[in-house]
């Protein structure tokens, strides 16, 4: 599972961040350490998300310097004004029918298997997905929809293992309900943003034709498995019946989802959106920024991809520090430290004297770390020399 959820963002961009620190070590080894908020945290680079997490001043002004590039134009309940732009940016990218705005990832990927899914009641997902474990029994409570786990604890299953459970439960089942939806998650956040291979997917996706079962993407940070295994999203969306998108992992917005399909699946969700509560008056600050991220985001994933790995080149020639990739990985790498350096003290003299939040070791021995937009922001030569000057602090 990733170091940091997307909750704890906030935390460790505050002062509430000491008694996370303070849980993982002992008390005394802080003593004479403070952590300090960042002043200026437009400036700061980030190894703990995904993509920039506005500040509201900061993302004021981010709005303020789009509209005066090109007036924003106001939506009506998901319609019109910048979110018709940025649906037709998203239909552009994924070569689907149609798109739809929804307020949250959650009713994306629940109405998309739900309807997917139609009279027929059971889905097949991952077992360390989202939809599985973080969507609180929606299918099962709200949509009467039965959800069956496969691969506990990796980031992927294989066809092979799809087949054979799908015929499990065909053969032991007395009264047998239909397959379905078949629901991919990539990258996977619980297992440290592994991709789901491609060449799965796509043996997946032939199988599935055949069975007549649909398939449902969850790409909540989709553009990073594009950046990390060379291809594109449209490939990706290619292969599945709907796909969903977030607008706050990486694009910058407060919140929301994109839903792309088939015009016949996408015509049905706007009476869904209602009845389940999901419709939002105005979305268009939101919309906004996301398209504007949205229109660089492939030319930024690259530099972000290339950027990372001369870094971590350099890192990897200091003495103290070893950063090493993730099996089938995207923007997530594993970080060990020498037993000689303090974490805390490291983390410490990142925020306070070089605006650079870090992390600490987890239960297996590693600092989880994650590449975004944020650096950019920085010259690697500064990067490296703040880390010099940092681990030379928390030697001492």
């Amino acid at each position: 599972m990733s170091a940091y959820k997307r909750r704890d963002f906030l935390k460790l961009s505050s002062l509430s961040a000491l008694p996370l620190i303070a849980s993982a070590v002992p008390f005394n080894t802080f003593a004479s350490e403070k952590i300090q908020p960042l002043s200026k945290d437009s400036e700061a680079v980030y190894f703990i998300n995904d993509g920039i997490f506005y500040r509201p001043e900061d993302f004021i002004n981010k709005l303020q310097e789009i509209n005066t590039t090109a007036p924003i134009e106001r939506d009506s309940y998901g319609e019109g004004g910048a979110i018709e732009k940025l649906l037709k940016k998203f239909i552009e990218i994924t070569g689907k029918e149609a798109a739809v705005y929804m307020p949250t990832g959650t009713l994306a990927n629940q109405l998309a298997i739900s309807v997917l899914c139609g009279d027929n009641t059971k889905a097949f997902v991952q077992e360390t997905s989202h939809v599985y474990r973080d969507e609180a029994d929606a299918s099962q409570t709200l949509f009467n929809k039965r959800l069956i786990p496969l691969a506990e604890g990796k980031a992927h299953f294989t066809v092979e293992q799809l087949k054979k459970s799908v015929n499990y439960h065909k053969e032991g089942e007395v009264f047998v309900a239909g397959v379905g939806t078949i629901s991919i998650e990539t990258p996977v956040r619980r297992c440290d943003n592994q991709a789901f291979p491609l060449d799965e997917i796509k043996k997946i996706s032939a199988y599935c034709k055949e069975q007549g079962f649909k398939m449902h993407l969850d790409g909540a940070r989709l553009h990073m498995a594009t950046a990390f295994t060379n291809t594109t999203v449209k490939e990706y969306a290619s292969y599945f019946d709907t796909v969903y998108m977030c607008l706050y992992k990486y694009l910058g917005a407060t919140g929301g989802a994109v839903l792309c399909g088939d015009k016949a699946v996408i015509d049905q969700m706007p009476h869904l959106i209602k009845i389940h509560g999901g419709g939002i008056f105005n979305n268009w600050p939101s919309a906004a920024v996301a398209l504007h991220h949205l229109n660089a985001i492939d030319e930024t994933m690259e530099k972000i991809k290339i950027k990372s790995k001369e870094l971590f080149d350099q890192f990897n020639q200091l003495k103290g520090i070893k950063v090493s990739p993730i099996e089938n990985g995207t923007n997530q790498f594993n970080v060990l430290l020498d037993k000689g350096i303090d974490p805390v003290k490291l983390n410490t003299r990142l925020r306070g004297e070089h605006t650079i939040v870090f992390g600490l070791p987890q239960k297996d021995g590693f600092v989880k770390i994650k590449v975004n937009a944020t650096l950019l922001r920085r010259d690697n030569k500064l990067i490296l020399d703040s880390f010099k000057e940092a681990i030379a602090f928390a030697k001492a």
